[in-house]
């Protein structure tokens, strides 16, 4: 009931933020003079991002938003840089993107806010800077969940390959901190052998070959970005005899982020055990409407949403979508929800 409640509050603040502005704010059908809505793609090199970059048509369309045709920053940050200047000279009225590198975006943020541009970071959180909202799940929980699904797995002993994303952003220092903190508190008994990889499938590669030449009784990986790690980490290990059934003494158990179909399938295959499946669709869809939001001048206060989420106070004047990131195993790897089980479908 206080959660209903707390619903109807949130949603009586957003309708009378709107009620409440001038009529050169208030939204307009799309095409034609609807406010243009801008998009830049963080890379097109992992399944994840790949997957997500297919849902921003589809939701932008369904939302009635006039969008206009995506940038790509190339996981590179002077191009994100360059893009966002690009795109408010073409008369964008949000931008939506997903600094790789959260540290450095915050010049760019300030200039965007000068312009009253507002900005929906997905995925990511910039260290400083403000933005309309952060669009992300509990990368935190990632790291927990998996760890917690390697230790009951190896029972508390034995050695883990960590392939870390990127230290610079938000994500990669969420996921391993808390990845480190869970192993430490729950299972000491487990050698956590941490990889950095700039979330690079080459890196985690000849990290992973290196450590299993020192190291051959390795029986755990976690590997922070499926999208990027899954099919070099599978090629070495099949070329070692390596993916072998969870009865197998030399079975390694592999726990990866994303949730993009190939990791589901690998699942099944019994090449993988388990994924944390992070929302490429829901990511896609609601950054689009609170950039439409923003543009309308609603706003949003922390509390339960409609959607299954939880807006919170990240500070610095932010807030943050965090959207649900349920971990997936062969019980429940063909639950229809999934959205790597609906892709393509």
């Amino acid at each position: 009931m206080e959660r209903a409640l707390l619903r109807v509050a949130v949603a009586a603040v957003i309708v009378f933020a709107a009620a409440g502005c001038n009529s050169g704010d208030s939204p307009t059908a799309a095409g034609g003079d609807s406010p243009q809505i801008a998009v830049d793609l963080p890379r097109a090199d992992t399944d994840f991002w790949n997957s997500y970059a297919k849902y921003i048509p589809q939701y932008a369309q369904e939302n009635g938003i006039n969008l206009m045709t995506p940038t790509n920053s190339q996981n590179d940050i002077a191009k994100l840089v360059a893009n966002a200047q690009a795109l408010s000279s073409q008369g964008a009225k949000a931008i939506v993107m997903a600094p790789q590198d959260t540290g450095a975006i915050a010049t760019t943020l300030q200039q965007l806010e000068i312009k009253k541009i507002p900005v929906v970071s997905v995925d990511t959180r910039p260290d400083k800077g403000k933005v309309f909202m952060v669009v992300r799940a509990d990368n935190r929980a990632y790291g927990q969940k998996a760890c917690e699904f390697l230790g009951a797995q190896l029972k508390g002993k034995g050695k883990v390959i960590e392939f870390q994303g990127s230290l610079s952003s938000v994500n990669g220092r969420d996921r391993s901190e808390a990845f480190a903190e869970c192993m430490k508190s729950k299972f000491p008994g487990i050698t956590v052998f941490p990889e950095p990889t700039e979330w690079e499938g080459a890196k985690a590669s000849a990290a992973l070959q290196t450590r299993l030449a020192q190291h051959p009784d390795i029986n755990g990986v976690y590997m922070q970005a499926g999208g990027a790690f899954l099919a070099p980490t599978l090629q070495l290990l099949r070329s070692k005899n390596l993916i072998v059934p969870p009865t197998d003494p030399k079975h390694i158990f592999i726990v990866s982020n994303d949730g993009i179909p190939q990791e589901l399938d690998a699942i099944r295959k019994g090449e993988i055990d388990a994924t944390v499946s992070q929302p490429a669709d829901s990511y896609a869809k609601y950054a689009l409407i609170y950039a439409k939001a923003a543009v309308e001048g609603r706003t949003f206060q922390p509390g339960p949403t409609d959607h299954d989420s939880t807006i919170v106070d990240v500070g610095g004047g932010n807030l943050e979508d965090q959207l649900p990131a349920p971990l997936v195993t062969k019980d429940n790897v063909d639950d229809k929800a999934l959205w790597g089980n609906q892709i393509g479908k």
